[in-house]
């Protein structure tokens, strides 16, 4: 579903990507996992259009869209759920909502779309008149992932969805992500908490100074020493 080939990002002189391909087959979970300073959010901030590469490809169902602005990407149904959330303060939370919608042009579809979000996350709809900004950092995840699926997405880019967050908010993230994926939207998911992304995640891929160090179904590199001396504290 997404191709990305030999891609190279740079920051002026700072080369962050350095050659990273990865693949992420559609319907499945694929997870990136790294140190900070890895290059990670380069790479999602890449296949949105955020960045351009200096060279390389990525693709998404076939089409090449790495020359795309991120509205087009959007378009295309590749939706980014920025880390920190970066919900609008100073909107409600159903206005906040209705950005999630603004390149659809039906705009009932939209606010059906919004009834359905409530009934995913109930204390959204319980909110709905509230400031964003004054809602908590469980519920400020749960928004932008509510408003990330208005935008009707065929892939979620999620960065760092657990960052933050209590334990207990945690699982909350890692039961959405599952059950978002078994209704038919595809994941790339960037995630410090190696242990959450790899127990969840189909396959994954391991970032090391803008590399792909390692790489394979995410229950096989849970079980490798580097991967767990490194990654996960083992």
């Amino acid at each position: 579903m997404l191709s990305v080939r030999d891609v190279h990002v740079s920051y002026g002189p700072i080369k962050v990507l350095k050659g990273v391909s990865l693949y992420v087959p559609e319907g499945s979970i694929v997870s990136l996992i790294g140190a900070n300073g890895a290059g990670k959010t380069t790479m999602l901030n890449t296949i949105s259009g955020l960045l351009s590469p200096s060279s390389g490809d990525i693709e998404f169902q076939n089409e090449a869209i790495h020359k795309l602005r991120p509205e087009q990407v959007v378009k295309k149904g590749v939706v980014q759920v920025p880390e920190g959330r970066k919900v609008f303060k100073n909107l409600s939370v159903f206005e906040c909502l209705l950005m999630g919608g603004l390149i659809r042009k039906n705009k009932k579809e939209v606010l059906a779309d919004i009834q359905k979000i409530y009934e995913i996350f109930p204390v959204l709809g319980q909110r709905r008149r509230q400031m964003a900004g004054t809602l908590s950092g469980g519920e400020q995840q749960m928004l932008a992932f509510g408003r990330a699926l208005v935008a009707k997405p065929k892939m979620l880019l999620l960065d760092e969805p657990s960052m933050g967050l209590a334990p207990q908010i945690v699982d909350g993230v890692a039961r959405f992500i599952t059950k978002i994926r078994i209704q038919g939207v595809t994941v790339l998911l960037v995630e410090q908490n190696a242990e959450l992304a790899l127990s969840i995640s189909d396959q994954a891929y391991v970032l090391e100074t803008g590399k792909i160090a390692f790489s394979g179904q995410a229950s096989i590199l849970r079980e490798n020493d580097q991967v767990k001396k490194t990654y996960l504290g083992i």
